[in-house]
């Protein structure tokens, strides 16, 4: 075989279904061991418009999958424009292997076309260094398979994220004697350690408390059965993280909203009341989005962090404990503790309040005006879909908006949740590239993308990859002819009003002149007479052009007052 049927083949092994990229002349072997595998039900290649889109469906697609995600580029520019995807893959501690070409290795340092290799001019392969957990160019056939298993291996370990291989053209082609010599499935599992002392520490630290209040962050997904358990348990509340309201059913009663960016007073209050002995922030990295802005509320002794990430636990010393280890084995370890001990109950869980008691502006949600109200969009968006709908919410307003206003009704659990966010890095347009990659890893769970006017111009023409692969997505585009997020902080900072206004689009007209079906919604009205039951069944992306009302203003205070900018 050659030397890209064997890295196909060690893709095979670990589940891997699809390789995300667009094609060119130094990774075109690696598209012809792709074809010869997709003959035999093997990998196969999803054709993405842009690199960056490409890495942004190799991002949807672990999220869901819960696989490692996979994507391509040849040499010099297409490598440099899958950058932006993979900055925020690591940024957001997704799983991805990153495959990008060079011209033959007797080529290098002669100005061949494309060449990137850094041979006194462009080195992607530095260039992924700063935004991988691995970057390495492989310069002999007998190096692939040991680079890729160190690959592999290190996209899971410490933490997750992105990991990447520059490949010589000339490499790729390369006979190689057999094929895969290692197992790598049993090697890529989760280690299971558990700080067995600090689990006894935290489990008598809980025996003495009265209140609790537990912050749970994006990396509680594989737990978060046993977190609620002990919420229950202990009669905890619990608050999350912009990036873990998908996790959990906004109807439990002791949710209490959302804690960070976009978040709910419901949950500041939480956290800020004085009566809580202890506050349990389980897998949150404490960023400015993830801590309210580093709200002192948190980042005090009534803290106790548990993570599996070393470099999450360096952001809260002042943390009364810390528990390291992987976070379902630590709460198995616990809740096993407490069963053996005897354990207590703390102060019951006060009922919730009604799902609309937690927004701002409550009356919004209801309000059948034209324009529509994006308040009234969420709400409704929440109340129609099915329950196993995966929601992916852009950067921009339109994570302001979701991340506030978007309640599932009867969601079901996936350890991906039921929204998805990009946090930290946040480049515009990843929803879209990230709701083709989650729909080719589930088909049966129907996808909402929410994205904005502003994102769709960067990235929208992923949508036709949905077309191709027959894919059901729904693109939800807030059109308010203007970069919202930005023209609302100029005018929260008292900023001069610049560079914010978009050309009025119809991307109804723009979906059906690439075969989507589009649809115009201006009011309430328009919204509710569609049949998004049938939508949502139809075997293909559907475009919803929302004419919101411009004037409504994310909840996005917290970014202003970080900025300090807020007047």
């Amino acid at each position: 075989m050659e030397a890209v049927d064997l890295l196909v083949a060690y893709l095979e092994q670990i589940g891997v279904e699809y390789v995300f990229g667009v094609p060119g002349g130094a990774i075109e072997p690696l598209y012809n061991a792709l074809a010869r595998s997709a003959r035999r039900g093997g990998p196969r290649p999803v054709v993405a418009r842009h690199e960056t889109g490409a890495a942004f469906m190799a991002d949807g697609y672990a999220r869901e999958s819960g696989r490692i995600g996979v994507c391509c580029a040849t040499s010099g520019p297409g490598s440099t424009n899958l950058i932006t995807g993979v900055a925020c893959a690591c940024e957001n501690e997704i799983p991805m292997l990153v495959i990008t070409a060079q011209p033959s290795l007797h080529l290098l340092g002669r100005g061949a076309m494309q060449e990137s290799a850094g041979m006194g001019g462009i080195d992607t392969v530095s260039m992924f260094r700063t935004c991988t957990r691995y970057s390495a160019l492989i310069s002999h056939p007998d190096q692939l398979e040991r680079q890729l298993t160190t690959a592999l291996l290190s996209a899971y370990q410490p933490t997750p994220g992105p990991v990447h291989l520059s490949i010589p053209v000339d490499v790729q082609r390369s006979l190689m004697k057999s094929g895969p010599a290692y197992d790598l499935a049993h090697l890529l599992l989760p280690p299971s350690a558990v700080d067995d002392a600090a689990v006894r520490e935290l489990q008598a630290q809980l025996a003495q408390a009265h209140r609790v209040v537990i912050l749970i962050g994006s990396g509680c997904g594989e737990a978060i059965d046993l977190i609620l358990e002990l919420a229950e348990t202990i009669g905890a509340v619990f608050v999350v993280t912009p990036d873990a309201k998908g996790l959990v059913s906004p109807s439990h009663s002791a949710y209490r909203g959302v804690f960070g960016f976009a978040g709910h007073r419901s949950a500041d209050a939480a956290m800020e009341n004085k009566g809580v002995d202890l506050i349990l922030a389980v897998g949150t990295d404490i960023s400015e989005f993830s801590s309210n802005g580093w709200c002192e509320s948190l980042l005090n002794n009534r803290l106790m962090h548990i993570d599996s990430c070393e470099v999450h636990l360096l952001r809260s010393p002042m943390a009364r404990l810390h528990v390291r280890g992987r976070i379902r084995p630590v709460f198995e370890r616990l809740l096993d503790m407490m069963r053996q001990n005897g354990g207590k109950s703390l102060a019951a869980t006060s009922a919730r309040k009604p799902a609309d008691a937690l927004m701002d502006d409550p009356a919004k949600q209801v309000s059948d005006t034209a324009p529509i109200k994006p308040q009234y969009l969420m709400r409704e968006l929440g109340r129609r879909c099915p329950p196993d709908t995966r929601f992916l919410a852009d950067t921009g307003s339109s994570i302001a908006w979701a991340i506030h206003y978007l309640d599932l009704h009867d969601h079901q659990a996936s350890a991906g949740g039921w929204l998805r966010v990009t946090m930290n890095f946040a480049p515009m347009g990843w929803a879209i590239g990230g709701a083709v990659g989650t729909a080719l890893a589930n088909p049966a769970a129907p996808v909402a993308c929410i994205t904005g006017d502003g994102s769709l111009l960067m990235n929208g023409q992923e949508m036709t990859v949905a077309l191709a692969e027959k894919l059901c997505v729904l693109f939800v585009i807030l059109n308010d002819a203007a970069l919202g997020m930005v023209k609302h902080g100029q005018r929260l900072a008292g900023a001069e009003q610049i560079g914010v206004e978009l050309p009025p689009v119809d991307f109804r007209l723009l979906a059906e002149s690439m075969g989507i079906p589009g649809h115009m919604i201006r009011s309430a009205e328009d919204f509710d007479s569609l049949d998004l039951d049938a939508i949502l069944r139809n075997p293909g992306p559907t475009v919803l052009d929302v004419r919101i009302d411009k004037e409504e203003v994310p909840p996005m205070g917290l970014r202003i007052k970080i900025l300090g900018a807020a007047k």
